[in-house]
């Protein structure tokens, strides 16, 4: 399998590791077939499907605990592993890099979390003051195929984070003559002087102050 080479290639796990690799997979496999989380998997996907059979590892040894440390595993390879899974999508698929849409969500934790420079309190998407969250940003083509994520500070103001995501997706992709899509929460004067720069092009929403000023001519 193309899955297993590029495992064997190009993660380059230590030879202890090898063993993540199923771990990897049933964690692949269970987001194309029931999306849920590493518990249910645990619990009760993995004993309920062909999984057991086809790996080979009884039902008792995939936990929680070890799901979870897999994605670990995958961390330290996530930009090698984007740009790989970039090259895949354009070889199986016809796909237009012309235009990225940009935007960023939040989600909250339970839990101090005393010592994470991530956790922290800031505007919660799911009502939640009382929590602390960490903000993900994401990026994907216009036919929905993502491209990149980053994990942001849950304090981090969405349009903080504009420069070094666009910096990012140029490293990865290049800077192709491309449309950069985002709501108005990404606009800043700074924002937009570093996107006309190189003559980058954007669609971004025009905040509501900006509308109150020319909606009478408008």
């Amino acid at each position: 399998m193309a899955f297993d080479r590029y495992f064997a290639d190009g993660l380059a796990l230590e030879e202890e590791d090898g063993g993540w690799i199923d771990i990897i997979k049933i964690l692949v496999i269970s987001r194309f077939y029931h999306p849920s989380s590493g518990l249910f998997i645990a619990e009760h996907l993995y004993e309920h499907s062909a999984m057991e059979d086809f790996f080979g590892i009884p039902a008792q040894q995939i936990y929680d605990n070890r799901l979870y440390r897999g994605l670990d595993k995958l961390l330290p390879h996530k930009d090698r592993l984007q740009r790989h899974l970039k090259e895949r999508m354009g070889d199986l698929f016809s796909v237009e890099y012309d235009l990225f849409l940009y935007d960023v969500t939040s989600t909250y934790v339970e839990g101090e979390h005393a010592g994470s420079k991530l956790c922290q309190r800031g505007y919660s998407r799911d009502g939640r003051p009382d929590c602390k969250q960490v903000c993900i940003a994401l990026v994907v083509t216009w036919e929905g195929l993502p491209l990149g994520y980053e994990v942001f500070a849950g304090n981090r103001h969405d349009s903080t984070t504009v420069e070094e995501i666009v910096g990012k997706m140029e490293l990865l992709y290049g800077k192709a003559d491309r449309i950069w899509v985002m709501d108005r929460g990404m606009v800043s004067e700074e924002n937009l002087d570093r996107l006309r720069h190189d003559g980058r092009r954007y669609i971004i929403e025009t905040p509501k102050a900006c509308l109150k000023q020319v909606e009478q001519h408008l």
